[in-house]
């Protein structure tokens, strides 16, 4: 039964419009204005106006859709939801707004996030107030289990289990700094990416120094100040908005065992998108070698690696050779992250590999454009393994 429910909501629900702020490091702007701009320009790129839409998903933990709401103008919101993933969150939201949409719980749904992850995160005296809310189960485990011993970071928490896989299965460098080369080339393509004032080599990659082992500085995805949003509708009304619709084709969220905890997994490695991506080819009715690009969740270069194999592009620990010899850049079979990602354009907790997918589906990606693309993919990763996965498709 949950099976035909789910794959109902397979080409219902389409993404209209699309809109992200400048990334920065530094903005004069609150979390609230970053989200209330995006969401404007996002709501105007669908070709409607505050009044059309009438559902919300929230960034989670940072500005209430309420706020959002009154800010933007809307006049009756009908349906939100907030999904709890950190990093997973916006990509599983598509697929919470295509079942509002599917089951008529609303019509036009606006996801939103933005943060200002660079600015307020820094002990500096011009550093505006972070609104963020350290409340979930997560973030107690950090605090309460892993702090004490000095793992009080993202590198240091990470490097838990990426030091196993990189060790395990004998994983070089290499392929994680294949990775980041090939975000950092996009990004000189991306006017908005910050990190693109000249390309990285494999040299300096190699030389750049130790954080936590195996991650290297150029590892680590960038920290921004930054906004986007996404507006999605149903297919039948998308096809009367100005762009091609960008639809959602099949979608899921997996959870690791224990979904909070590392230590207390029975493999630390199984990550929630090993469960999500079978689900979500199924729906969709395609296969992983069917994509025209990816744009893969990259807050590390070894977590890339690691959901390449999940998706089912390798073998566990066989992603090294799946990223060799310019596979994953433009040109290459599978364009990874065309946008610059994480690594390189900036840290929107994956809505900006939202957008850069509907940007390549509407043809509409400019000198970063996979030529003639008509599927694609966009994988959210949060919460030391929450996975969620969208297949996206371009209608038509």
């Amino acid at each position: 039964m949950s099976r035909r429910v789910t794959a109902s909501l397979s080409g219902k629900a389409a993404i209209v419009g699309i809109a992200e702020t400048d990334y920065l490091r530094g903005t004069e702007q609150s979390i609230l204005q970053m989200v209330a701009g995006a969401s404007m320009a996002a709501i105007k790129d669908a070709g409607l106006v505050p009044r059309d839409v009438d559902a919300i998903i929230p960034p989670p933990g940072y500005v209430a859709w309420d706020e959002i709401a009154a800010h933007v103008g809307m006049a009756d919101v009908r349906y939100t939801a907030c999904p709890q993933m950190g990093g997973a969150s916006p990509t599983a939201g598509l697929v919470t707004a295509a079942a509002a949409i599917a089951t008529g719980l609303a019509e036009v749904v606006l996801l939103t996030i933005g943060w200002n992850g660079y600015s307020a995160l820094r002990p500096r005296p011009d550093a505006r107030p972070n609104n963020r809310r350290f409340t979930a189960a997560f973030f107690d485990v950090v605090k309460n289990y892993y702090a004490p011993y000095g793992l009080r970071s993202p590198p240091f928490w990470y490097s838990l289990y990426l030091q196993r896989y990189a060790r395990h299965y004998g994983v070089p460098a290499e392929a994680a700094g294949a990775v980041a080369l090939a975000c950092r080339r996009h990004a000189q393509l991306n006017a908005k990416a910050l990190m693109r004032d000249r390309p990285l080599t494999m040299q300096e990659y190699l030389a750049s120094p130790m954080i936590a082992e195996p991650l290297r500085k150029l590892d680590c995805c960038v920290e921004t100040d930054c906004a986007a949003a996404v507006v999605m509708t149903s297919i039948e009304r998308a096809r009367d908005l100005p762009h091609v619709p960008v639809t959602l084709l099949g979608g899921a969220e997996g959870h690791p065992n224990r979904p909070d905890e590392l230590v207390n997994r029975k493999d630390i490695l199984d990550l929630g998108l090993d469960l999500a991506a079978p689900r979500a080819f199924a729906m969709a009715g395609v296969k992983p070698h069917d994509m025209d690009f990816l744009q893969v969740y990259d807050c590390f270069t070894y977590v890339v690696l690691l959901e390449l194999e999940a998706l089912g592009f390798a073998q566990r620990g066989g992603a090294g050779d799946f990223v060799k010899d310019g596979n994953i850049e433009l040109g290459g079979r599978f364009p990874l992250n065309t946008h610059g990602g994480m690594m390189s354009q900036g840290h929107c907790w994956g809505m900006n590999h939202i957008v850069e997918a509907t940007r390549q589906l509407r043809h509409a990606a400019g000198p970063a454009q996979v030529a003639g693309c008509k599927l694609g993919l966009v994988t959210g990763y949060g919460d030391l393994g929450d996975g969620s996965i969208a297949i996206l498709g371009r209608d038509g």
